[in-house]
């Protein structure tokens, strides 16, 4: 009795977990349709212009955008700029840019110049230092030759 009753558990169980993971993978599959890149870029610019977003909803944003294989447009990164400053959100602004540097890769000495110069104006009136600014392209605690500290002495 308590084996058929354990296997009846076990099965509706069973089923209704097949039944989620088709609800899943359909929604995880539902963006499947492929967008032209303006629309792409229309999409983001009209979701960190929002004037109701939160600071979660932002973070999302960048997070999702981080994630896709590309450079994001300039248009992009200053409507998230302004979506940071209208959340005062500074930390979270420049951590986006040296987010951006670091998605450049190897060509960052083409592209981050291209970009800096697209974006600089807003930043200029948004108040938004840049990393360079900041002194985050420098590490703080950097040691040029160890043989130089250590000149001398015995370890």
């Amino acid at each position: 009795m308590f084996r058929l009753a354990v296997s009846r558990i076990g099965s509706a169980t069973s089923q209704i977990c097949r039944s989620h993971l088709k609800v899943a993978s359909s929604a995880r599959n539902h963006g499947t349709a492929t967008m032209t890149p303006e629309q792409f870029d229309d999409n983001y610019v009209a979701y960190f212009s929002r004037p109701d977003i939160d600071a979660w909803e932002l973070r999302n944003g960048i997070h999702k955008l981080h994630g896709e294989d590309l450079v994001p447009e300039p248009r992009i990164i200053i409507a998230a700029m302004n979506a940071c400053r209208r959340l005062n959100d500074m930390a979270l602004a420049v951590r986006y840019l040296e987010a951006i540097q670091w998605k450049c890769g190897h060509q960052k000495a083409v592209i981050w110049p291209y970009l800096l110069g697209e974006i600089q104006p807003t930043l200029s009136e948004l108040g938004i230092p840049t990393p360079e600014e900041l002194g985050y392209d420098k590490p703080e605690l950097y040691l040029q030759d160890v043989d130089i500290m250590y000149k001398g002495k015995q370890i």
